[in-house]
Formats: structure tokens, sequence, C-alpha cells
């Protein structure tokens, strides 16, 4: 029989259907985009800038972290952020389409041309002067962005296609946190990294002893984010250190699980009539338990972890770094002369120019010297429309700009370049890639 609807179940439906859409996450960090930008121009601007810089602080005893709102956000929450890009990767290296050389090698090709020719662009703007430094900001992919622009491309993408850019952004990634933990770190201390890599020995520990439960992965990451926020190395490389210790295992095999289940719903269906309440039944209670952890056993702390952060990540951490990072003040600023700064223009050229060139010429190397082939589908024309929507730059070039630039003028200017940037790409790249959907393959 089909169950009747709560009414809350009724009114919570529209909210449900958007959560679990492809473009909900692009969608909402647009919206976030557009509120930031609106704030911070509008006569409450002032109200947006104090509200990031207000200190929260927690302390126990002598030990105190006092930081602004905004710097929680970017070293704090950005932590759990790549700690999901980190699982996500391990995920794709172990069974994904990073798992295997034939499978790797036509993103990793497209992935090392798209974060090379940005780079290279955005040097040759900025040679011999302070914003050299900004070097890594076009280099990045925000793959929320791009899967919800290509969501709204509809079935009409190809499958495979969708597989390459998915995998070329989990490698962009990749380099994105190598040129963060290489580039961008600050003053070291030697004292927190030792304790830092005692404590991720013991995770590895952890891991060896086959660990499965969450707590103490989620106990001692919280102490090894804390031992990289006091090193000097930017903190969110400890989200990434803590995902390769995650067990990508379960207790319970397919064949066992499907033996345990069946013999639990065997329990259940003797345990009293059809259609009676649970609520009276205590056999029956605790069969629906057992049978519930059955299905924890089945899955890997990597996969309870990433299933549980993601909706967080997705609608709560990127929309409100979204908010905290992309506004910009344009009141004073000479727009034209904003745009055409050395740091905007290298930017913007890097994101749209750099990433299309890099990607779609590497990938073609790759292909031509037989390195890789084209997926099933995917012909150079779509994959091309794909390698300029990858110039939408916007979460991690943000981060990086963050960490990149010292000045707020500078940090400005090259928030405009990777808004208008990933602007620039993001239409161009839907309106080719739809394009080339229609053309026969």
């Amino acid at each position: 029989m089909k169950r009747k609807k709560e009414p809350i179940e009724i009114l919570l439906q529209p909210i449900n259907e958007f959560l679990h859409k492809e473009a909900s996450g692009g969608i909402l960090l647009i919206i976030f985009t557009v509120i930031a930008l609106a704030w911070a121009n509008s006569p409450w601007a002032a109200s947006y800038h104090q509200l990031w810089q207000t200190h929260l602080k927690i302390f126990s005893g002598s030990f105190s972290l006092n930081y602004s709102i905004f710097h929680w956000i970017n070293d704090g929450l950005m932590v759990i952020f790549f700690f999901t890009v980190g699982l996500e990767i391990k995920r794709e290296l172990l069974v994904g389409e990073l798992s295997s050389v034939q499978k790797a090698s036509l993103p990793i090709a497209g992935a090392l041309g798209g974060m090379i020719f940005p780079a290279i662009l955005y040097v040759l703007f900025n040679a011999g002067g302070e914003a050299v430094s900004g070097w890594g900001v076009p280099m990045a992919t925000d793959i929320a962005f791009v899967v919800g622009i290509m969501a709204l491309l509809g079935p009409k993408v190809p499958l495979p296609l969708k597989v390459f850019i998915l995998a070329l952004a989990i490698a962009d990634d990749i380099g994105a946190v190598l040129v963060i933990a290489f580039f961008y770190t600050s003053q070291v201390s030697i004292a927190a990294l030792i304790i830092a890599a005692i404590i991720l020995i013991a995770l590895i520990i952890l891991n060896k002893l086959g660990t499965k439960s969450l707590i103490p992965y989620t106990f001692l990451g919280i102490l090894l984010w804390l031992a990289f926020l006091k090193s000097g190395v930017h903190a969110t490389i400890a989200g990434i250190l803590l995902a390769f210790t995650i067990p990508a295992s379960s207790r319970y095999n397919t064949k066992t699980f499907a033996e345990k289940v069946k013999s639990l719903l065997d329990k259940f269906n003797s345990a009293g009539e059809h259609g009676d309440n649970v609520l009276a039944n205590e056999s029956r209670q605790t069969d629906v338990m057992a049978l519930e952890e059955s299905c924890k056993k089945v899955l890997t702390p990597l996969q309870r972890f990433e299933h549980g952060l993601h909706p967080w990540v997705s609608f709560f951490i990127i929309p409100l770094f979204a908010l905290a990072n992309a506004g910009v003040t344009l009141a004073g600023l000479d727009i034209m002369d904003a745009l055409f700064s050395p740091i905007s223009l290298g930017i913007i050229v890097g994101l749209f120019i750099g990433k299309q060139a890099g990607i779609f010429t590497f990938s073609w190397i790759a292909v031509k010297l037989k390195w890789a082939s084209l997926p099933d589908g995917v012909t150079w024309a779509k994959l091309y429309g794909a390698g300029i929507l990858a110039g939408v730059g916007f979460t991690m070039s943000l981060f990086i700009a963050g960490l990149a630039f010292s000045s707020e003028s500078m940090i400005d200017l090259a928030k405009i370049g990777i808004l208008t940037g990933s602007l620039i790409s993001g239409i161009v790249g839907f309106i080719l890639l739809k394009a080339s959907l229609g053309k026969p393959d």
C-alpha cells in the first residue's frame, strides 16, 4: 500500500528535491556570491566587513584560540571542505577514474595543462612585481559550479564527459593542495609539525589496527588541525592528510551483509503481524536497530564520512565561504582600471584562455601520443567546451588569493579577476558545450 505522506513531508518536499539536484550547490554559490557583492556595496557595507572581523575566542586554561569569524571560516570550516576533497581524491585513486593508468591518463594530462598554462599567462602579466605571487590563483577549477552548469544542460551531456571533467577536477584539486602546501606556507614551527607528525602516525596506526569507528578519527583529526594551525603550514592541509588515513574497507563484505540482512528480515517478519507499529513490538525494534548497525558495517568509514559531510559542505560551508570572501566594495574603484590591472587581467586571461588552452592541448598531445584515448561519446568539440567550463575557478581561486596576497587592495583586484574570469568561462563554456551537444558525433 502507498503510504500517506505526513504534512511536514509535503511542506519540505520542494526543499528535499532542490537539495538532491546536481545543480543545487552551484545555484547556492551564485546566490551567496550575489548577496556578498550586494551587501559589500550597499549602505550597510561597513557591517559586512565588521561582521567578518568580529573575534570569537575559545579558551581552556592557558590555551586559547582567538580568531576573527573570517579566520574561523577560512582556516576552520574550510578544513572540513578540504577533508571531503581528500576523501574524494582517495576514493578516485582506489576505485574511481584515477585508479588505473589507463583511466587516469587523460584527466591528469588535462589537469596538468589546465594548471601550467594559467600560471604562465598570469606570470607574463605580473612578472617582476610583487603580485607575481598570485600565479596559483587561476590554476583551480570549481567543481560545484562546473557540475551545476553541466546539470543545466540536461541528459544530453554524455556520462563519460561528466566523468572526465570530475576526474580532471579531482586531479586539479591534488595540484592545488600541493601548491598551497609548498608555495603558500608561512614561517614554520618545527615543534608544532613534530606534534602533527605524531598525531598523523597515531591515525595511521588506527587504520592499520582496523579501527572502523569514526569517533577516534574525529578526535585525532581535531588535534591534527590544531597542530597545523599553530605550525605555519596552512591548516587545510590537515584535512587532506586526515582523509588519507580514513579506512576504505568495511567490517562486512557484501556476502556477509546479505546473509545478515536476510536473517534479520526473516526474524522481523516472524515477530508480528504485517502493518503493526514497531513501537509496540520490542523484538522488531531490536531487529531494526541491528539492521541499521549492519548497514553501517557494510559501508566503509570513508563513505560514511563523505556521505555525512557532503550536505554540510555543499549547502553550508561553501556558501558561507562565498559570503565571507566574495564581497568586493566597488565604491572608489575605477572598474575599467581594476579589470585591466595586471592582477585582474592575469587571472581573467589565465582562467578563460589558459584553462581551455592547457586542458585541450595536453589532452590532444596525450591522445596523439597514445598515452590516453577519448572516452566513448566524447568528441574534441565537447571536450573543448568542457575545458572552457573548467575556467570557473571560484572557490579554490578565492581561497588561494587570500593566501597569495597580504594587501586588501590586491585581494580585491584578485576577486574581481576571479569573478569576471569565472563568469566569462561559465557563459561561453555553457554556450559552446550546448552547441557541441547538438552536433552529430
